[in-house]
C-alpha cells in the first residue's frame, strides 16, 4: 500500500513506521474496537466527503458496542483534518480507529485504556480502476452474513470484518473481485464492504437496514436518486433477482459506485454498465469533486 509520513495517535503525531500498539493490545486480540472509513477528493479546495455523517456513525458504532471515546466530535474532526494537512494530501482515504488498548487479557475489555488513532494516506479505486469503468466480477458467496442477533450490523465493529474477509478471500481465490453475502434468511444483504443495489425495469432497490451497514455512501446515492427521480424502493431480494437483473452496482467510502457486470458467471444485462449506474456514479463523482454545488454542504473543505 502507498504510505504517509504521520498517524495521529491520542492527540499526537507519530511518523508512520514508530504508530505501534503493544502486542497484548486487546483489541488485536479480540476484535474490540470500531472504525470508519473516510475520504477526502481533489478540488478547489480539497474536501472530506460527508465528515460529519462519519463522526456520527463512528459515535453510534462506539455507543452500540459500549465504548466511551476519550475525544468530543470536534476535536476528532479537528484531528482528521490536521491528518490530512500534516501529510499534504490532497486525495486519500481516513481510517479512524477507537480501540481497547493494553492493559488486561480477557473478554472483558473494560481494564484497558481506550485509544484513538487517525491514518489517511493514498488509496485510490479499491475494487480497481477497471471495476470502476468496465464492471465487477463478483460471487455470491458461501459465508452467510452475520447475523444480526449476532452482531449490529449498524456498528462498524472490527472483529465483524472476519465475516467478510472470509468472504473476499473466497471470491479471489475463486476468479472474482469480491462476494455478495446472503443473510441467514438467505436474502441478499451486502459485500464484503460495501451495500448493493440493483436495478429493474428502471426501479432501483437496495435492501433495507434490518442487515446491512447503513452506508454513508448509500445514503447518498439514495438522495441522489431521488433528487433525479428515479424510482427508489428498499425490500428484501432474493438470488435470483441479481441474476435477473437489468444492473448491479456497489456503494461504499473505499468502493464508491462501482458496476458489477457479472455475478456467478452470468452476465448481469447486457454485460456492460447500464445506464442507471453510469448516471449515478457521473453525479456521485462530480459531488465528491466540488463539482455540483447542490450538495456542496457535503463537503468539509481541507483549506
Amino acid at each position: 500500500m502507498k504510505t504517509a509520513k504521520f498517524i495521529w495517535m491520542n492527540g499526537k503525531f507519530k511518523k508512520w513506521k514508530d504508530a505501534k500498539v503493544h502486542f497484548l493490545t486487546h483489541t488485536l486480540h479480540y476484535g474490540t474496537g470500531v472504525f470508519e472509513g473516510i475520504r477526502c477528493y481533489t478540488g478547489s479546495p480539497p474536501a472530506i466527503f460527508r465528515l460529519d455523517e462519519h463522526l456520527k456513525r463512528l459515535e453510534d458504532s462506539a455507543k452500540i458496542f459500549g465504548i466511551k471515546i476519550p475525544f468530543s466530535r470536534p476535536q476528532i474532526k479537528k484531528a482528521i483534518i490536521r491528518t490530512v494537512k500534516k501529510n499534504k494530501l490532497k486525495q486519500c482515504y481516513i481510517r479512524p480507529l477507537v480501540y481497547y488498548g493494553y492493559g488486561a487479557m480477557g473478554l472483558n475489555p473494560k481494564p484497558n485504556p481506550v485509544q484513538l488513532g487517525i491514518a489517511a494516506w493514498p488509496w485510490e479505486h479499491y475494487l480497481g480502476k477497471k471495476a470502476i469503468e468496465q464492471g465487477a466480477k463478483v460471487k455470491v458467496c458461501t459465508w452467510i452474513r452475520n447475523s444480526p442477533d449476532a452482531i449490529p450490523p449498524k456498528a462498524k465493529i472490527c472483529g465483524a470484518y472476519a465475516n467478510s474477509a472470509l468472504g473476499k478471500v473466497e471470491a479471489l481465490e475463486e476468479g472474482s473481485i469480491d462476494s455478495i453475502l446472503l443473510d441467514d434468511q438467505g436474502f441478499v444483504a451486502e459485500g464484503t464492504g460495501e451495500n448493493i443495489f440493483v436495478v429493474k425495469e428502471g426501479v432501483l432497490y437496495t435492501p433495507p437496514l434490518s442487515n446491512c451497514l447503513a452506508g454513508i455512501t448509500r445514503k447518498s446515492i439514495i438522495e441522489i436518486a431521488e433528487n433525479q427521480r428515479i424510482p427508489l424502493k428498499e425490500k428484501e431480494m432474493s438470488r435470483g433477482e441479481l441474476y435477473s437483473a437489468d444492473e448491479v452496482f456497489f456503494t461504499g467510502t473505499a468502493a464508491e459506485v462501482t458496476p458489477i457486470t457479472i455475478v456467478d458467471n452470468r452476465k448481469v444485462g447486457k454485460g456492460k454498465v447500464g445506464p442507471i449506474t453510469k448516471r449515478l456514479q457521473k453525479t456521485y463523482s462530480e459531488i465528491v469533486h466540488g463539482k455540483n454545488d447542490q450538495f456542496s454542504d457535503w463537503l468539509t473543505p481541507i483549506q
